[in-house]
Order: C-alpha cells, then sequence, then structure tokens
C-alpha cells in the first residue's frame, strides 16, 4: 500500500472528506467510531483526528485551542462537543496543553483504569508523591460536599486570597487522575465542577476493576484501529503524555504474542495494524456500537475479530493484582 493510499482511509474515518459533522447524531456516532480524539489542531502535531476537522469536514487551516475563539467553526463544534458530555456520550480528560482530549463512551472505562485513582471517594493526600498539592485536596473536599460548583464559588469558599491561576492548577491535579470533571458552563458563572465518581459512576465503576496493563492494551488496540496503522514510535508518541513509552512497548508485545497486531508495509515504512482490520478499503465500523477492542492473552485465537461490534461491552474484571502506577 502507497502511503496516500493510507491517507485517504484516514480522511474517510475521521471525516476529512467533504462529509461534516454536524447534527448530534453524527457526532455521536463519529465519537463512538474514532474512540477518541482531539477538540483542536495541536501543535507540534499529534496523530489523531479532532473534532472540529470532523466539523469542518476537511483538515485545512485548523485552530488550534490557543486561537479557536477566531473560528466561528470552532466555536459551534465546541457547542456540539459539550452536548455530547452532557449526554455522557463522550468524556473529556485533561492530557494535551492547551486542547481537550474527548473519549467515547465505551473507550473511557479502560481510560480510568489506566490514570484514574482506585479510590475515587477518598480524599487524597498532600504530598509531592501522590501528585496533588494540599490546595487540590481542599478543592476535592469541597467539590465532593457542594458540587456541582462554579469555581468562582469554589474558590469563594477557599478564599480570596488564592489566585484564580493557584486554583486553575489545583483543579487540573484533579482532573488529570480523574477525580473531577467538568458538567456544565453559565456564561455569568462559568464553569462548574463535580466528583467524577457522582457524575459517571457507572464508568468510575468499570474502570476502577480493569487493570492497567489490560486498560493500554486495549487503548493501544483502539489507537491502532482509529489511525488504521502506525509505527511503533507514533503509538509511543500518541500515549508519552499519560505512560511512559517503555510501558507502551510492553503493551505492544503483549499484543504481538496475542496475535492481536501484525506488521503492514505502508509506503515503505513498516506499521502495525490491528490483525482483523484490511486496509485495502475503507474499515468497517459499527459506528452505533462504538465497542471497544478485548485483549485475552490467555486465550489467543487467530483470526478473532480484536474489535467486538455487537453493542457495548463493559470492561472484563482484571485477575490482576497490580496496582501499577504508570506516568501521569
Amino acid at each position: 500500500m502507497h502511503e496516500h493510499q493510507l491517507q485517504e482511509l484516514r480522511r474517510e474515518k475521521w471525516r476529512l472528506n467533504g462529509r461534516p459533522v454536524r447534527s448530534l447524531e453524527e457526532a455521536r456516532a463519529f465519537v463512538a467510531s474514532v474512540g477518541f480524539c482531539l477538540l483542536y489542531a495541536q501543535r507540534p502535531a499529534v496523530l489523531a483526528p479532532t473534532f472540529v476537522g470532523a466539523y469542518k469536514g476537511r483538515d485545512e487551516k485548523l485552530p488550534t485551542g490557543q486561537m479557536a475563539f477566531a473560528d466561528p467553526d470552532a466555536c459551534a463544534a465546541k457547542e456540539l462537543m459539550v452536548h455530547l458530555l452532557r449526554e455522557r456520550s463522550a468524556y473529556e480528560a485533561n492530557v494535551f496543553a492547551e486542547n481537550t482530549f474527548i473519549l467515547s463512551a465505551s473507550v473511557f472505562p479502560y481510560f480510568y483504569g489506566l490514570v484514574g485513582d482506585r479510590q475515587p471517594k477518598q480524599l487524597p493526600k498532600a504530598s509531592a508523591s501522590s501528585g496533588y498539592s494540599p490546595l487540590a485536596v481542599d478543592a476535592f473536599q469541597i467539590i465532593q460536599k457542594d458540587g456541582p460548583i462554579a469555581k468562582q464559588r469554589l474558590r469563594s469558599l477557599l478564599g480570596w486570597e488564592i489566585s484564580e491561576a493557584a486554583l486553575d492548577r489545583a483543579l487540573d491535579e484533579l482532573w488529570a487522575r480523574l477525580r473531577i470533571t467538568r458538567v456544565d458552563y453559565k456564561p455569568d458563572e462559568g464553569v462548574f465542577w463535580d466528583a467524577l465518581f457522582r457524575w459517571a459512576p457507572e464508568a468510575v465503576k468499570q474502570g476502577m476493576h480493569v487493570s492497567v496493563a489490560e486498560s493500554l492494551t486495549a487503548l493501544v488496540s483502539k489507537y491502532l484501529d482509529c489511525v488504521l496503522a502506525a509505527q511503533q514510535e507514533e503509538v509511543a508518541q500518541f500515549f508519552s503524555p499519560i505512560i511512559g513509552r517503555a510501558r507502551v512497548r510492553e503493551a505492544i508485545h503483549a499484543l504481538e504474542a496475542a496475535r492481536e497486531l501484525r506488521y503492514v508495509h505502508v509506503g515503505g515504512r513498516v506499521m502495525l495494524q490491528v490483525s482483523s482490520l484490511q486496509l485495502s478499503q475503507p474499515p468497517a465500523v459499527n459506528v452505533e456500537s462504538g465497542a471497544m477492542p478485548r485483549f485475552q492473552p490467555r486465550a489467543p485465537q487467530r483470526g478473532k475479530p480484536l474489535i467486538e461490534r455487537r453493542g457495548r461491552a463493559a470492561p472484563a474484571k482484571s485477575t490482576s493484582s497490580t496496582q501499577d502506577s504508570g506516568k501521569r
């Protein structure tokens, strides 16, 4: 296969071929199909679809997060994304700087299993090792008690002497570990925050019972399904803000051992691809289900589809007792 053929297949899947995503139903189907995407273009570039690109139906001159305010399409795309978040068809995470990382409902439990706290209701401890500052702990205690709560109201309860920048850092600490999430926005009050376990209890419960290793292999599989084919370094680069590259390589090797991945040659480059995916034509994806791949290393079956296409599959409970922390 030639490089331009792969690019055309990606454009088809990422809705950059003149078929823009405009309705809520189309947006829901798009996010379910790709699994995860960025809201805006990222600099330096990240190999992943963007929600604003799907909304525009093209990839020319896509705005970054810093320039989105001046782009009417970007503002409309963000409003559409907020509708998905409100109905819990999608979730957002704090991964890439000045951008929103969007995950489908079927993918999110695996992402929680990778980065989320295993005891989400317990008050975190402030320390360098935990990654929580004393201000973050105080903020979480108030959000847990009074949420959903607007940021300015939260600041008033913490004390007006606390700067807005300091509060933003504390909220980012909590958001990065999926302790809290943004649940609403009102022009006169700003962003509202709530504890994630209260906002999405079922997704959190599922994620708590998936090991880090199982979560990472599932996410790597879904990423390769999303981009159709990628070099190992590209996979590691995408996940590097979340977890160490060595752990990504381990996940790839585990998937290879289970015959869930294969190598393909694209334009002279050797790339990884899920075994059940054929690049000769645009992949058939059940966008209504958006089901996650299920990694079962103990019973590899040659030719078994990696992506289940019949309904959403909840993450299986892991028998592993390892609670790897990973890179945050």
